[in-house]
């Protein structure tokens, strides 16, 4: 998937969301995406598009960021 498919699925289903649950549900969209192969960068393609898509990319971002930290620690 390149970043106006992940943008694009992402404002089909959104308006479908129940409103508090939604942050959680982006989450797991933004998991699901790189189980299939989606790239890092095309995540930070998709930043600017949509906020709590953004909040969710930023958040797996910063999760991979911080066990490559810890796996070049252990090292």
């Amino acid at each position: 998937m390149d970043e106006n498919q992940v943008t694009d699925t992402w404002g089909i289903f959104k308006e479908y969301l129940d409103k508090k649950s939604i942050t959680d549900v982006a989450e797991r969209y933004v998991d699901l995406l790189v189980d299939y192969g989606v790239s890092d960068e095309t995540l930070k393609d998709c930043l600017g598009h949509d906020d709590l898509l953004d909040g969710a990319i930023e958040y797996y971002l910063d999760e991979e960021e911080s066990e490559n930290e810890v796996n070049e620690d252990w090292e």
